[in-house]
């Protein structure tokens, strides 16, 4: 008996990768879980492991080809092998999604985290033209489309009562793209008549460069950002971390202002829970979080991104510390995993580390704010009516605009300042 394999959805908006390089041959006996092949996604590169035992009988694709979810992957011989139950490494509730009151037409290894359950009932077909509410569709289709950039509400669905299925999303996949290469072919030949082309260079963008453009290209058109920007005297702070650092260094640890921001920060967000929430439109509720997972942007070869800093509000300072040098080493070092770069309530962003002053950072989606840090100098400020030479940190904070007034952004940056300018206070409060 022949199992066909179909690349799973791991989830975080995944649709496809490139096959870095097969890790078994055909011919191979393999056993459930063991791993297949290397792939890079527009987030991660990771292994993929296979869901049942037996020989592999065929591999689909050659190393660099794209593969996307649902296509067939592997084809594994079970003959004389006992069926097993699936093994998933991507999520820690990982389950089979079929497509509901249509037959089997496939399945997805996917979370139950990723793909919500339908509440959907079967109301019988309706003209695309009439529709009024959502397409009927199945959860995983919903899904597909969504991650494909297809809108659903253009597909006819083939299956019972003109549910919308998966392969109706890859057929309005496969014409948009049709008539995307109609229109390119034109560009191509008027850009042949530029006498400048020659003088032009064309980069493909990578993966994870495409995925940092949707995002930023969300977050932007989906939330109206105001900045506030402001400057704090952190030079007790710094004092202070220059008494610990050589200890730290010790250890080998490397103790930066950014524990102490996020033990800052993480005090300003329980005062003004509104900046650590998410806006659900949906059902037009503001969802506060009482939980504190700090993302921090990180600059890395392949582009920008942000790992997450569980439960930040339970570590100290040291403990931050850690934390913070082993997901930027790990995200470095595209080491990374999906699950380290998902969740987060709250993001930080550094341009500072690399120069920058005052910036606008973009938020998060669907976070509601983001901080910015600029380079601290050493500059004259006036205290006292007396000018002294001060180390300032200069400070940009983005929020979302629905749900947060200027005004409170305002005190959000306020009660940060105090913090900062006070760290003996910071450490009592925390």
């Amino acid at each position: 008996m022949k199992f066909e394999f179909k690349f799973p959805d791991i989830g975080e908006g995944i649709h496809e990768g490139v096959i870095i390089k097969w890790l078994v041959n055909v011919g191979d006996e393999i056993n459930e879980g063991d791993s297949l092949a290397e792939v890079e996604t527009d987030k991660v590169t990771t292994e993929i492991p296979s869901p049942k035992s037996g020989m592999v009988s065929e591999l689909k694709g050659k190393k660099g080809d794209v593969i996307n979810v649902g296509q067939v992957f592997v084809v594994i011989n079970t003959s004389n092998v006992v069926e097993t139950h699936v093994i998933e490494k991507f999520t820690s509730k990982a389950e089979i999604i079929k497509e509901d009151s249509a037959g089997v037409v496939g399945e997805v290894i996917a979370s139950s985290e990723v793909i919500p359950s339908s509440r959907e009932i079967n109301t019988g077909s309706i003209p695309l033209n009439l529709r009024r509410t959502k397409v009927l569709a199945t959860p995983v289709a919903r899904k597909l489309a969504k991650d494909l950039g297809v809108d659903i509400q253009t597909v006819v669905g083939s299956g019972p009562s003109g549910r919308v299925m998966k392969e109706d999303i890859y057929k309005a996949k496969d014409q948009m793209e049709t008539s995307q290469k109609g229109v390119s072919a034109i560009t191509k030949a008027e850009r042949a008549k530029d006498p400048m082309e020659d003088r032009i260079e064309r980069i493909p963008l990578t993966r994870i460069r495409k995925t940092i453009a949707e995002r930023m290209s969300q977050s932007k058109f989906t939330i109206p950002h105001t900045t506030a920007m402001d400057e704090v005297d952190i030079s007790k702070l710094d004092e202070l971390r220059r008494k610990y650092k050589d200890i730290l260094k010790e250890e080998d640890l490397k103790l930066t202002y950014l524990p102490f921001i996020i033990k800052a920060s993480i005090a300003a967000l329980k005062e003004f829970p509104e900046f650590n929430s998410s806006l659900d439109e949906e059902s037009d509720e503001l969802i506060l979080k009482h939980f504190y997972h700090i993302g921090i942007a990180t600059d890395t070869e392949r582009g920008l991104m942000v790992p997450v800093i569980r439960e930040a509000d339970r570590m100290t300072i040291v403990d931050l510390a850690k934390a913070i040098e082993d997901i930027s080493t790990k995200a470095k070092e595209n080491r990374i995993q999906l699950h380290d770069l998902k969740g987060s309530t709250f993001s930080i962003t550094n341009y500072g580390s690399i120069g920058g002053y005052f910036g606008i950072p973009i938020i998060n989606y669907p976070e509601a704010a983001i901080l910015g840090l600029g380079r601290a100098v050493k500059k004259p400020i006036v205290k006292d009516d007396q000018i002294i030479i001060a180390t300032i940190l200069p400070l940009s904070l983005s929020y979302d605009h629905r749900t947060i007034d200027g005004a409170s952004g305002a005190r959000f940056l306020n009660k940060l300042k105090e913090l900062l300018a006070n760290p003996d206070m910071l450490l009592l409060r925390s």
